[in-house]
């Protein structure tokens, strides 16, 4: 039986015309996405996981972590922060330093949106502990609708990001044959106490917490639809006993960006992720993938 991996039906002639100079990347966009994790029984920790609507024009049915662009606004206001400076993430992430706070933010903002989970406090050593109520429901649909940055959000209810609580874990670049291309950072987080995840993002008909090693078997069985990076991600915390053993380690993964190929080679086209192998898949010319 097939495995799970997202592979869109258009790739192949995308990757065609991309070869043959007919087919200009797009500029990827910058976005952050957030494995977060609670420790539970069976010796590992869960991850929190959504699958994506059938709707959607990018990645529709597969099981993803919450996650999205970045909003440009978080590049200049400068946000109540706690944890490494913003000199310490920009030199983590790869980047300037009004960009490693936006990236960060994004992270922060989209797993608000997305599982209702907020990794701020009113001082630099707390987390606020019920983001419940119709005011806090109010100031994330706001958000959700980019009538509010995340900025003025946090200034709005006089806290403090905790940078602290995020681990940068992998870079990942769509495509360059892909019509939506996205630069996105990996983190990982801990599910602060107090709090606890729902499905408050309009892009997922369901949220679930899951085993990395569970959700990797019903991958491979085709049993769950799931991009490359997840895939590699969850390979990778399927390895831990814990959170925190997973936080721990965050500061010395590789952040190296992985971006997808596309060469010809013998009239067939090939398609890999350096370093993934798992992912490489061989297009004979007018043919479905194999």
């Amino acid at each position: 039986m097939a495995n799970g991996q997202w592979y869109p039906p258009e790739w192949p002639g995308r990757i065609r015309a991309l070869a043959d100079g007919e087919l200009t990347p797009v500029t990827p966009r910058r976005a952050a996405t957030v494995m977060l994790l609670k420790d539970g029984s069976g010796g590992a920790p869960a991850v929190h996981m959504l699958r994506r609507r059938a709707s959607m024009a990018f990645a529709a049915g597969a099981y993803a972590y919450p996650g999205g662009g970045v909003d440009p606004r978080d590049d200049d206001r400068r946000v109540r922060w706690a944890g490494p400076p913003r000199a310490w993430w920009a030199d983590r992430l790869g980047v300037d330093e009004d960009s490693a706070q936006a990236v960060v933010c994004a992270a922060v903002r989209e797993t608000y949106e997305e599982a209702g989970v907020l990794l701020a406090g009113p001082t630099a050593g707390t987390v606020v502990g019920d983001t419940t109520g119709d005011d806090w429901e109010a100031d994330r649909a706001a958000l959700v609708a980019r009538e509010l940055s995340f900025a003025e959000f946090l200034e709005r209810r006089g806290l403090v990001l905790r940078s602290d609580l995020l681990g940068a874990w992998a870079r990942w670049i769509t495509p360059e044959f892909e019509p939506r291309r996205y630069d996105t950072w990996f983190f990982v987080a801990a599910l602060p106490e107090g709090q606890r995840t729902r499905n408050a993002s309009t892009e997922a008909d369901r949220t679930v917490w899951i085993r990395p090693a569970d959700a990797l078997e019903a991958y491979d069985r085709g049993e769950l639809l799931m991009m490359p990076p997840t895939v590699a991600t969850l390979r990778h915390l399927s390895a831990y006993a814990s959170a925190a053993d997973v936080l721990a380690d965050a500061p010395g993964r590789d952040l190296t960006p992985v971006l997808a190929g596309a060469r010809l080679v013998d009239g067939e086209l090939v398609l890999s992720w350096p370093g993934h192998e798992e992912f490489t898949k061989h297009v004979p010319t007018g043919g479905a993938p194999a």
